[in-house]
């Protein structure tokens, strides 16, 4: 091809297992020699891979779009093809054709594999490749980790299957489709070869992994597989509903040094009433007797979760519910989501909602709570030693370097500054031992030490 476009350029929004899709991507892309830039301007083509979860992702992806299209004006860059993927397009891909003429393709959820064989069709005509989600990739699929050498996501598992009253995400990924334990450690071990340290597992359901394949692909025989890869340090379990949560998993957990004691367990509520309603199976008394059993397994396991606050019928006995039980729960991360209307859910039609004024009151009172609780969790930790893994210099000032400890995923949670390399000289993705001296609201301050 005489004229062909070979400078490519791609933004990723969303969660982080849109992410990996956009990594997929990239492989795609790099495989059939492409060249990926680093700027926009200097692309031929742009590719943006959209979230549309909620109402401010679906906005960031529409600014997102509309910046990268000023890339096709000569004057600001050379791009001749604007390509719109992920969740965006899957959810209103006939209304951003009829809104977004700049666009040139939109790919859907289950389509991000075919990214090249659609980026170079010439029927300007068809811009619509949005079908039922159905793809997972393999470890076949090439892949270009964009996340520091020492760190990555494996994704497990795709859609999801539950159709929460409040949620989209089963229109935009489709029903659950697992990878099977065969696959994922040849990719793990690939990664690992490539110098990761950390694997954190993500799925829109870990808990369900395994449920549509056979026997021997389970999360137990998952995590004994990795356990066993040479030079992986850390693998860390992402989004788990609570409803699955068993002794088995708990104890696995509680005898390995590999996996993480830190599990992502969203709750949403605990108010039985507002459970029932959000589609949720489980009740809030069961979620405590999850907790319950895993600090009794596991006395130091940290816990994440999220909540929404201001659910359609939410009264003020339900919300005090949920402040008891986050304040009881002591989670040591808590992501607080007020609730917003999404088009095309169960809970958009109902028909009892909460005023947007109480549902900031209610925002900001388990904003305070949680606040007061992390701050005594990590004033308990001043004094202890723990092993940090080396994230850079601080943003702010080079005198100060960062890193996390295994109770801190990536990118959500909190970080411990170093402010004493005690002599020692330390890169990105070292394992260090540090005492913590100090806290400053969700981060932790400390020292390397000897140990």
């Amino acid at each position: 091809m005489a004229n062909r476009m070979n400078s490519v350029f791609l933004v990723s929004l969303g969660c982080s297992k849109n992410l990996v899709d956009s990594e997929v991507m990239l492989g795609s892309i790099q495989e059939h020699d492409y060249i990926i830039v680093d700027r926009p301007e200097d692309a031929q083509i742009i590719i943006v891979n959209t979230c549309g979860f909620i109402r401010d992702a679906q906005e960031e992806s529409v600014n997102t779009i509309i910046e990268m299209a000023d890339y096709k004006n000569p004057e600001n860059g050379c791009c001749k093809k604007l390509v719109v993927a992920g969740c965006l397009s899957q959810r209103y891909v006939l209304e951003l054709m009829k809104e977004m003429p700049e666009v040139d393709l939109f790919v859907g959820t289950g389509e991000y594999h075919r990214i090249v064989e659609l980026m170079e069709t010439d029927d300007e005509k068809n811009k619509n490749h949005v079908s039922i989600p159905r793809f997972i990739h393999s470890e076949k699929d090439p892949r270009v980790i964009t996340t520091p050498y020492y760190s990555s996501w494996l994704k497990i598992g795709e859609g999801c299957d539950r159709h929460c009253s409040f949620c989209i995400i089963p229109k935009l990924r489709g029903r659950y489709r697992s990878r099977t334990v065969d696959s994922l450690l040849m990719e793990a071990t690939k990664l690992v070869k490539g110098g990761v340290k950390e694997l954190n597992l993500i799925s829109q359901d870990l808990s369900v992994y395994g449920s549509d394949l056979g026997d021997n692909d389970s999360l137990i025989k998952l995590l004994s597989g990795l356990e066993k890869i040479d030079g992986l340090e850390w693998i860390r379990l992402m989004y788990f509903y609570p409803d699955e949560l068993n002794e088995d998993l708990i104890a696995k957990m509680s005898r390995s040094s590999k996996i993480c004691h830190y599990l992502d367990m969203p709750i949403q509520h605990f108010s039985d009433r507002i459970l029932k309603r959000m589609n949720r199976r489980i009740t809030g008394g069961e979620i405590s007797e999850k907790i319950k059993m895993m600090r009794e397994m596991i006395p130091e396991v940290i816990i994440r979760t999220s909540v929404i606050v201001g659910f359609p019928g939410e009264a003020e006995e339900d919300f005090n519910i949920l402040l008891d039980g986050i304040k009881k729960a002591r989670f040591d991360n808590l992501g607080v989501f007020r609730y917003s209307d999404e088009e095309g859910t169960a809970a958009e039609k109902m028909s009892d909602k909460v005023d947007e004024g109480i549902i900031e009151q209610r925002y900001r009172k388990i904003h305070e709570a949680q606040k007061t609780i992390v701050e005594e969790i990590n004033r308990d930790m001043i004094g202890k030693n723990i092993k940090v893994i080396i994230e850079g210099l601080h943003e702010e000032t080079e005198l100060l370097v960062r890193g996390r400890h295994k109770g801190q995923a990536p990118e959500i949670d909190g970080e411990v500054i170093i402010n004493d390399l005690n002599g020692k000289q330390v890169k990105k993705g070292d394992l260090v031992s540090v005492q913590v001296s100090d806290y400053h609201e969700y981060d932790l301050v400390g020292h390397i030490t000897d140990t």
